[in-house]
């Protein structure tokens, strides 16, 4: 909006500038209105977030804890970005409406388990359910990516480090496109499972994607980068992403306060992966991911191993409890203490995703 007022009058917002600004914006709703929000939820949802059987016992004691924490978190990002990006852009709009997409279903997802009294209910929306709306989401965005890609660029392709362009085809393109992005939703997903770890876990890979946008609005930046020009309108919109994130884990952080929620995890994760493949850094954004990816495979692996030896006899488990996180719970490591080795190590998969990017 504020970009755009001040384009019509001759003055153009770096991408610098707004991105401090969208960050600021963000981080500043984020704390004014953090604890009023806190305080709504707790009142509305009077007994928190249910507590799932399949955790450690551990977490009993933060049953009462509000969720849908990602309901200001995204409201943040998406005020904030309204303010300062380019209407004109269709890049930011597009980012915007994969945190909206996937919001949304995240909400369903809390909402039915938050307010159903029947056990099956209180799993959320129903698998297929999900997958059918996730996928729906995906083909538009997908459709719309491969809309505003520059004329230079092969339609319905993908890029590789070193900048290798290779087109795959419309149907590969938007099978690859759903596990760039619903997959890296449910991977935000099944990581939110400690309090900050989501937060933490994501800020290294959001400074990937930060530098990535540099190397693509700015020539000799990385070599070899792809030259998308009309991309700098997402300075705003990550920035207002990095307010928020570090907003909302001023009361995430343990003892957490309010959680995130599907509303916010699968939120992230969609907008994640719709920016990696506006940007066309997927196979980098997957390196720098791979702390959650590493989470979601412990939970296949667990369940596709349990079910495969049940059909022998006595189903067997590979690790203690899955996710991966609840595994180290079980062997008795304290939350922080599992948080923050997360979060190591989602750094150094992210700066081994920098130096790829570098190629």
């Amino acid at each position: 909006m504020l970009s755009t007022i001040l384009s019509n009058h001759g003055y153009e917002l770096s991408g610098g500038l707004s991105f401090a600004c969208g960050f600021a914006a963000a981080f500043i709703i984020m704390l004014i209105f953090g604890r009023k929000y806190i305080n709504a939820m707790r009142r509305w949802q009077k007994k928190g977030q249910p507590i799932s059987e399949n955790v450690p016992q551990s977490h009993l004691i933060k049953a009462g804890t509000p969720t849908i924490g990602g309901g200001l978190l995204l409201l943040a990002i998406i005020v904030s970005s309204i303010l300062f990006m380019d209407f004109t852009n269709p890049f930011p709009w597009i980012a915007i409406g994969s945190l909206i997409w996937f919001g949304v279903i995240g909400f369903m997802d809390d909402y039915k388990k938050i307010t159903s009294q029947s056990k099956k209910a209180s799993n959320g929306l129903s698998p297929k359910m999900r997958l059918l709306l996730e996928g729906l989401g995906v083909v538009i965005l997908a459709y719309c990516i491969n809309s505003v890609m520059p004329i230079y660029l092969p339609s319905y392709s993908i890029a590789f480090p070193g900048g290798y362009i290779f087109p795959i085809g419309i149907l590969l393109y938007f099978i690859f496109a759903y596990f760039v992005i619903a997959g890296t939703a449910n991977a935000a997903n099944i990581t939110d499972g400690l309090d900050g770890m989501l937060s933490k876990i994501y800020l290294p890979i959001l400074v990937v994607l930060l530098v990535a946008l540099f190397g693509a609005t700015r020539i000799g930046f990385i070599p070899n980068s792809l030259l998308l020009p009309d991309s700098a309108a997402l300075f705003p919109v990550l920035g207002a992403t990095f307010g928020a994130l570090i907003g909302f884990l001023w009361f995430n952080s343990s003892p957490a306060q309010i959680f995130m929620g599907d509303t916010g995890s699968l939120a992230l994760g969609g907008f994640v992966g719709t920016i990696s493949m506006l940007l066309k850094v997927e196979i980098i954004i997957g390196v720098a991911s791979l702390m959650m990816v590493t989470i979601l495979l412990s939970s296949f692996i667990q369940t596709f191993v349990y079910k495969l030896t049940k059909k022998n006899g006595v189903g067997k488990r590979v690790f203690l409890r899955a996710p991966l996180h609840h595994h180290f719970e079980e062997k008795g490591l304290p939350e922080s203490k599992i948080v923050e080795r997360f979060f190591i190590m989602s750094i150094l998969f992210s700066g081994f995703a920098l130096l790829l990017l570098r190629l």
